[in-house]
């Protein structure tokens, strides 16, 4: 079969989706970082409004939206790693796509106790 029909390192199958999850967790995070910084910007102007603000995070939606951010962030920083030994390894490019399956092991064995933490939090308030 030739190369072009089985894909390459980043044209389709693994590295690809690792490759546009990436980058797709690398914008909410940034995405995140900014309304961060914006909305605890507002404790300068007013505590109070700080106050209402912070108050209408405090919902299962968002606890929710915090549960995907962890996601993002933890994936993001394995996934980085991965990206760094494939980039400096020697034999990197060639194990990449063991490489992945590790990340995504490890991002399981982390995910898993903290939803559970997480989201026993948000929707049992405790």
């Amino acid at each position: 079969m030739p190369n072009t029909a089985r894909g390459t390192l980043y044209r389709g199958r693994q590295g690809m989706w690792s490759w546009v999850a990436h980058r797709v967790t690398g914008i909410a995070i940034f995405f995140f970082l900014l309304v961060h910084v914006l909305d605890t910007a507002v404790v300068r102007v007013s505590p109070e409004a700080y106050n209402a603000v912070i108050a209408t995070y405090q919902n299962p939606i968002m606890g929710l939206g915090e549960a995907g951010l962890v996601a993002a962030i933890v994936y993001h920083a394995f996934n980085g790693l991965r990206i760094i030994l494939v980039d400096f390894w020697k034999n990197g490019a060639k194990n990449q796509k063991a490489m992945l399956w590790g990340v995504l092991v490890l991002w399981v064995v982390v995910m898993v106790p903290f939803l559970i933490r997480h989201l026993s939090i948000v929707f049992g308030g405790h």
